[in-house]
């Protein structure tokens, strides 16, 4: 059962699409969009990345970061990313401890759960039943955006 609404959002520290390291702490100040997703390159996890993609600059104009999750490696993620022009950080939760950590393990993947997290790091929305190709314009309506 995903995290309840008002609590804490875990802390994190993970690599990204490029090697780079992520933190949640980096985006104190920030809402924050954090989605799990199964695996990179199927269809509905595709359908789900091209939908935040395409509604990247209406997240921007809000200044909401959106990072995806899934326990794909940083090269599977850099093939997805580049096959579909993925204008956002995809997270390497190899291990699965962010996945343990937001209660999201569907037995070694990721279940699709998006967690909207304030800029003080508490959670203020969470989305268990994702239609995949809307989820980005949803999340946004959740908003009042």
């Amino acid at each position: 059962m995903p995290l309840a609404v008002g609590t804490d959002a875990p802390a994190f520290t993970v690599k990204d699409t490029n090697g780079n390291t992520v933190s949640l702490s980096d985006f104190k100040g920030k809402t924050v969009v954090l989605y799990f997703y199964p695996k990179d390159d199927t269809p509905g996890c595709t359908k789900q990345a091209c939908s935040f993609r395409d509604a990247k600059e209406q997240y921007t104009n809000k200044d909401i970061v959106v990072l995806g999750v899934s326990a794909d490696d940083e090269a599977s993620h850099q093939a997805f990313t580049q096959k579909y022009n993925l204008n956002f950080p995809l997270l390497a939760d190899t291990n699965g401890e962010l996945i343990k950590a937001y209660d999201v393990d569907g037995g070694g993947y990721a279940k699709r759960v998006t967690y909207v997290i304030d800029g003080n790091g508490k959670i203020i929305h969470v989305d268990s039943s994702v239609n995949t190709s809307t989820h980005a314009g949803d999340i946004l309506a959740v908003l009042g955006l």
